[in-house]
């Protein structure tokens, strides 16, 4: 518990925030769900403010995968539960993610186009700075919670 609460302080700090503030992950207000049960947290900042960072938290419950898709800009993400599979690429080949258990960080370059998931119910805790959107290769697939969604 006391790694969690450092590596959500370092987010904040990360993002610039001016006012103290920390969530447990058994605690995080979740705001929205998505698709196969995805949810979504704002916890700090405006995500549309352009050249704006902010933080937010996501949950994959075990066994959803993300399709191949891209951010707007670089994310950095803290593995706070769990353990977030991620591979490169346009096709989502599971057996090619590598898997990062809770305590790590991983980046992701803007427009690197990337597919995650999750055996393990896993949550994530990332800064990234805004505006923020995500744009799927495949647009018939359901997009997660939280993240406004560019056409391709």
């Amino acid at each position: 518990m006391a790694s969690l609460t450092a590596t959500l302080m370092a987010a904040i700090a990360l993002a610039g925030s001016t006012t103290p503030m920390a969530w447990s992950v058994d605690a995080i207000p979740w705001e929205r769900s998505g698709a196969h049960g995805t949810r979504y947290a704002l916890l700090e900042g405006d995500r549309q403010a352009a050249g704006q960072p902010f933080t937010y938290a996501f949950f994959i419950p075990a066994g959803v995968w993300d399709s191949a898709h891209s951010h707007s800009t670089t994310a950095r993400v803290f593995v706070a539960r769990g353990e977030l599979r991620i591979g490169y690429g346009h096709l989502a080949d599971h057996s090619q993610a590598r898997s990062y258990p809770a305590g790590s960080y991983v980046l992701v370059p803007a427009g690197a186009i990337h597919f995650d998931g999750a055996d393990v119910d896993t949550v994530i805790i990332g800064v990234a700075s805004g505006p923020w959107s995500t744009t799927y290769l495949d647009a018939s697939q359901p997009a997660s919670a939280g993240t406004p969604i560019k056409p391709r």
